[in-house]
């Protein structure tokens, strides 16, 4: 599929310049589609509960060919909390390593019952590596990193944090809910121990469709926050019994949310018909010509360095930018001292040159 093709499933870029995908993106015209084939099916009560039941695991094996990982060390989830809470709860006691500034989601759950050695931002806002691998010592259990930080558009050096982590004998959690579906990701080079992504951001699932990957040797040691029903081994009993697990990573999936489900499906499909490089080259691409167009205007990114497909510039003028955002029709996240910019495969040199009129404009370096 071509960036034309894929921006032409999205009706809300007919009206709008979406650069808020690390916020939230618009919904693609076919999970809007089956979602709301299902509304219509629940009112009609024409559904059918035990397919939409099946959606999750349908979807399990879509993300796992994805990423190219076994089904079997894929657990169906709600949220990156609960990616990251089951994997805490799983770990032996230790110490784990995650940056002060890192979204909450993968900073609070390691909070529970470990001792939690937060690595301080340097001036500029941003976490280097360097100082993650200085934190790595031989009493570190796990560094939880993500690989695109929402905060800064970030992009961390996995494949030497894995080398660090292997050092001291750690594990290694990464959430890719901020690239996976924009930027490729090389399983075999960053050899995770976990992977987390929630599918609401750059995969355009709805949100509540989550997964956890987890390497097949750590897959007997995973232990699921609320046993229920889809704990143990398919098919599914309901009533009575012991908690026998699954002897996959099923045994911690959540009870599914069928709509989110139903919509993951859909959303995972589009991703099967596009080429990842060929993505990843757009959205770089895109973030590089923004990032030389603010430079012009005087706006520069947050931190140096190797850019990601999230463009997060400086400013005192946040107000301002945000209202001249709003003016330009162009959706993107201006907050205290910065304004951040999203590019999705669906996005075009037309969003940028939208994006830079109001940023020339907000700046008093032209107008629309």
């Amino acid at each position: 599929m071509t960036p034309e093709e894929f921006r032409g499933l999205f009706p809300a870029l007919r009206e709008q310049v979406w650069l808020d995908t690390p916020g939230a993106p618009p919904g693609a015209e076919p999970v809007v589609t089956v979602m709301r084939e299902a509304l219509e099916g629940w009112s009609s009560g024409a559904f059918d509960w035990l397919d939409w039941d099946g959606a999750a695991a349908r979807a399990r094996q879509l993300f796992a060919d994805l990423v190219g990982v076994p089904a079997g060390t894929v657990t169906t989830m709600s949220s990156l909390a609960e990616a990251a809470a089951t994997v805490a709860a799983s770990l032996p006691r230790g110490r784990v390593v995650v940056a002060e500034q890192d979204f909450r989601s993968n900073r609070f759950p390691w909070l529970a019952g470990h001792d939690v050695v937060s690595v301080p931002a340097r001036d500029d806002g941003a976490t280097r590596v360097e100082d993650l691998i200085a934190a790595l010592d031989d009493e570190v259990v796990l560094l939880a990193v993500s690989e695109v930080t929402s905060r800064e558009g970030q992009r961390l050096d996995l494949v030497a944090l894995r080398a660090a982590t292997d050092r001291v004998g750690a594990r290694l959690f990464v959430n890719l809910t901020q690239s996976l579906g924009a930027l490729r990701f090389d399983l075999a080079a960053v050899r995770p121990d976990y992977l987390a992504v929630h599918g609401y951001k750059w995969l355009l699932c709805p949100r509540g469709a989550a997964w956890l990957v987890t390497r097949p040797d750590r897959v007997p040691g995973l232990r699921p926050l609320a046993p229920g029903w889809k704990s143990t081994a398919a098919p599914h009993g309901y009533f009575g019994g012991t908690l026998d697990l699954a002897p996959d990573a099923a045994r911690c999936d959540a009870s599914p949310a069928w709509f989110s489900w139903l919509g993951a499906g859909a959303a995972l499909r589009l991703f099967h018909a596009v080429d990842p490089a060929r993505v990843e080259r757009h959205v770089l691409g895109l973030a590089g010509l923004l990032t030389g167009e603010a430079a012009a205007l005087g706006l520069r990114r947050v931190l140096g360095g190797p850019g990601s497909h999230i463009v997060v510039l400086a400013t005192a003028n946040a107000n301002r930018i945000a209202r001249s955002l709003a003016d330009h029709g162009v959706r993107a996240t201006a907050l205290g001292d910065r304004v951040r910019f999203g590019f999705h495969y669906f996005n075009d040199e037309s969003d940028v040159a939208a994006a830079v009129r109001a940023l020339a404009a907000a700046t008093g370096h032209g107008s629309s």
